[in-house]
């Protein structure tokens, strides 16, 4: 079973059922999906995410989406993934920038819940270990 968890600002209307069917969809993506797992997913505004860009990537550019794995992969023999003693596997957090995702669905010309759906995925993808180049 997957356990999503879903926090968000009431200013950010976001659809939390989009969210769960991009990160079940992900999870089914990659035959996983029945895994005890658990995700975190934050909707932030602007400054939240410029201060998380800031103090972990050191940079000022605009990011839509973060992610943040919960476990470091043990450097001299590359070992991840230990279950907890709970047998639950804590992926990490996926955050995602409300105003940033608007702009991105209007310059695309997308639906909010589209770009909120691949936005989460493509997080999601990270915290499993998909990178892009």
């Amino acid at each position: 079973m997957i356990n999503i968890l879903i926090s968000s600002d009431s200013r950010y209307p976001v659809n939390r059922k989009i969210i769960k069917k991009a990160v079940n969809d992900t999870f089914g993506k990659y035959n996983i999906d029945a895994l005890d797992a658990e995700v975190s997913i934050a909707i932030v505004g602007e400054r939240k995410m410029k201060t998380l860009c800031s103090q972990y990537l050191n940079d000022n550019q605009k990011h839509e989406v973060l992610s943040f794995a919960q476990e470091e992969l043990v450097s001299f023999n590359k070992q991840g993934f230990v279950n907890a003693p709970d047998e639950i596997l804590r992926l990490g957090d996926v955050i995602i920038c409300w105003p940033y995702l608007l702009e991105s669905a209007s310059s695309d010309n997308q639906l909010v819940d589209d770009t909120i759906y691949s936005l989460t995925a493509h997080g999601v993808e990270h915290l499993l270990g998909e990178h892009h180049n």
